[in-house]
Parts: structure tokens; C-alpha cells; sequence
């Protein structure tokens, strides 16, 4: 596909889908109104997993293809270069689940 085409659908999934499933009140909520701020605080929490989902794709895309290139140039360093690899990924997925829990806690989902 183009790029012409990939953006708007890229830039949909990343941001504006999270912001339309954070947007809803929750049930209890809804006989008494929303909050003034509750569309802030869901842009917020969107932005938060948004940013953080690109961010982590992005990271975990260029680890894997400079490990891979190193093992391409050398085959003999795939057993050394294979679980550092695995590693920075856990790493990397760690901080997006971060980003999840603080979209959570914007949301008032989780409470500390």
C-alpha cells in the first residue's frame, strides 16, 4: 500500500481510536453527568498508550533489524546476540505497559 493511504490509517489506530474508546462515561457516571474534564483526561490517557504503543513499535522494530544485521554480517553471533535481543524487547514492552498503566490512572481505572 502507499503511504498516502497508510498514514490516515496509522494516525486513526494510533490516536483517535483510543480517544473515542476512553471518551465513553462509565455507567455509574452517566445518571449524574459527565465530568467537565472527562473529555481532557481521556485525551490525555489516549495520548499516553497512543504515544507509548507508536514508541514501543518503533523501538522493538529497529532492535530486532540491527540484531538481525548483526547476525546477517556474522552467523555465528546469533547465540550471543539472541537473548540480549529478547531482553531489550521485554525492556522496551515494559515501558509501553507503563504507559498503559498511566492511561489507566488517568482514566480513574486504577486508583493508588
Amino acid at each position: 500500500m502507499s503511504k498516502r493511504i497508510l498514514a490516515p490509517i496509522a494516525l486513526f489506530a494510533t490516536f483517535l481510536a483510543p480517544i473515542i474508546a476512553q471518551a465513553q462515561a462509565a455507567g455509574g457516571e452517566a445518571a449524574a453527568g459527565p465530568h467537565p474534564a472527562s473529555g481532557m483526561i481521556a485525551l490525555a490517557g489516549a495520548l499516553a498508550i497512543g504515544l507509548a504503543a507508536m514508541g514501543g513499535g518503533l523501538g522493538q522494530g529497529r532492535a530486532v533489524a540491527a540484531a538481525l544485521e548483526g547476525i546477517c554480517r556474522n552467523p555465528n553471533s546469533a547465540d550471543k546476540v539472541f537473548v540480549p535481543m529478547l531482553l531489550g524487547l521485554a525492556f522496551i514492552e515494559s515501558l509501553v505497559i507503563f504507559g498503559l498503566l498511566i492511561a489507566f490512572g488517568f482514566s480513574g481505572v486504577v486508583t493508588g
